[in-house]
């Protein structure tokens, strides 16, 4: 039996389309099951709750980013999770660094790491509530302000 050459092309695109189409889907269902898990979500709400951080974004609105499926930062097991989140704001953008663990006895995930990096190089420890000497520094550097240099010792 003889096949046309029509009938192999539409064949072909039918099989291209219906790949094409499976792997979007995929693709668009990792992302939800992503963003969606405890371990994206407690990242996501530090760096939220992070006043320093999101003023250095330019945030609000903050923009989280689908992370990428072949980055090496990425792994998530079925007690650790190390995701890197890309996010951006009106102002910069960087990646957030996360590291959670996941409790054996609740089965919850707690945040051991959360760390965002901006695309100029400074980097905010999002677990640490007060920022640093360095990044005050950095901020107050980058909005062209005197720095203020009165500090309370301990």
């Amino acid at each position: 039996m003889r096949v046309s050459t029509s009938q192999l092309q539409k064949l072909t695109i039918f099989t291209t389309v219906l790949t094409g189409g499976g792997v979007g889907t995929m693709y668009f269902l990792l992302q939800k099951k992503f963003a969606e898990s405890d371990y994206h979500r407690l990242a996501v709400q530090e760096l939220e709750a992070c006043p320093f951080a999101m003023e250095s974004l330019g945030a609000p609105p903050l923009k989280v980013h689908n992370i990428r499926l072949t980055d090496r930062h990425n792994l998530v097991n079925q007690q650790t999770a190390q995701i890197k989140i890309p996010v951006t704001g009106s102002k910069t953008g960087g990646y957030l660094y996360t590291s959670s663990l996941r409790e054996p006895d609740t089965h919850r995930w707690s945040l051991k790491q959360a760390v965002l990096k901006l695309r100029e190089g400074q980097t905010i420890d999002l677990l640490n509530s007060q920022p640093s000497a360095a990044q005050t520094e950095a901020a107050e550097h980058t909005q062209n302000r005197p720095l203020a240099m009165s500090r309370s010792k301990n």
